[in-house]
């Protein structure tokens, strides 16, 4: 019996998708990463769901509100749909760090709630992301991890986790992924 579940990638934001600037929550400080789109898209097209997975502690912090967030996310969505690239949901953490709350990376409350309303098979997905919380979020949620240089790289140092795989960017970690991770 054929099983219904789909694979996915999650992807982190700041610094994978778009550049890490700090706090970034207006439409016109949005760009993409160059080759990130073209990323998205290859693994859209291969029957990849696409559900970002981002920590925006400037909600908790007071430096924008969710609904500003949401406004970005939506634009976002809009470029990408444009694209022919749908993405299946957005979570986000809105916790300052200090909350220790486990919705915000390396907590996988983000990840495990995605997988239940995505009907996800965690063991055919990838994580993608530029810090180390990325990566072992992947890892804790039990898919294969792949870490972008591009963002902080993996030189955050916040966490001792080593990725199953290390690319340049998005569009050379879509191109691992489609080939069944083999370099």
């Amino acid at each position: 019996m054929k099983s219904n579940m789909t694979k996915a990638v999650f992807l982190d934001r700041d610094g994978t998708i778009n550049p890490d600037k700090n706090y970034l929550y207006r439409i016109e400080d949005w760009e993409f990463i160059p080759g990130s789109v073209e990323g998205m898209k290859l693994l859209f097209d291969k029957d990849y769901k696409l559900v970002i997975v981002t920590n925006q502690a400037g909600i908790g912090k007071g430096y924008y509100r969710k609904e500003d967030m949401e406004k970005l996310h939506n634009y976002v969505i809009s470029l990408l749909k444009e694209k022919n690239i749908e993405i299946a949901g957005i979570y986000f953490c809105p916790h300052d760090p200090a909350e220790n709350c486990n919705c915000r990376k390396p907590g996988t409350a983000m990840t495990e709630q995605s997988i239940r309303e995505l009907n996800i098979n965690i063991s055919e997905s990838y994580c993608v992301g530029d810090k180390t919380c990325d990566i072992k979020m992947g890892k804790d949620t039990g898919c294969k991890t792949i870490l972008v240089k591009t963002g902080k790289g993996g030189q955050d140092g916040e966490y001792k986790v080593e990725p199953d795989f290390i690319v340049e960017d998005l569009l050379e970690a879509a191109k691992l992924i489609v080939r069944g991770g083999k370099k």
